[in-house]
């Protein structure tokens, strides 16, 4: 007996789908799917918030100094004139992040062996390349995703029956985070 379900599909297309699927699920929050491929992705989706909830606490924070260009009030760079030549004002800040020790370096890698990148889209920019923004999935893991779930052992994803399909009568079901 297998020790997973095919979907009817080729190995790299059943991959392919549930890496889909599970970013779908953990970037919305929930997910329309037949009950088999749920079932899958539970498997997967389950397993990365278990790494987030483990590994969430690994982390320092160190404090840098970086070099910030001034901006005036328009928010254009303020530029100086500098032996003939014009030259961007850069002030030095002082930032606090947080630097991942190596288990949770490595927790973050194997999440995005899985995870599909997601950009985020301005409702009234769509359409159009500006204003998009990378979201950093594993980053939401760690903070909002693994607090909800620390005193859980397992469990973190529910499968709510809906019906069947009309198309084929396929049984659909509705995957959410509890």
């Amino acid at each position: 007996m297998a020790k997973y379900r095919k979907l009817g599909r080729t190995s790299d297309q059943r991959k392919a789908l549930i890496r889909n699927q599970v970013t779908a699920l953990l970037y919305n929050g929930k997910i329309v799917t037949t009950e088999a491929k749920a079932k899958e992705i539970r498997k997967v989706a389950e397993g990365l918030i278990a790494l987030a909830i483990k590994e969430r606490d690994n982390f320092e924070e160190v404090t840098v100094t970086a070099k910030v260009a001034r901006k005036d009030k328009d928010g254009k760079r303020v530029k100086e004139v500098v032996d003939g030549k014009k030259v961007t004002v850069y002030d030095e800040v002082e930032k606090k992040i947080k630097k991942d020790l190596p288990s949770r370096l490595h927790a973050r890698r194997q999440m995005l062996k899985v995870l599909y990148p997601v950009k985020e889209v301005p409702k009234e920019g769509a359409g159009r390349k500006k204003n998009t923004k990378q979201v950093d999935l594993p980053q939401k893991l760690f903070e909002e995703i693994a607090p909800k779930y620390v005193d859980r052992n397992g469990g973190y994803t529910r499968i709510v029956k809906i019906g069947q399909r009309k198309g084929d009568g396929a049984l659909e079901v509705l995957l959410e985070l509890v």
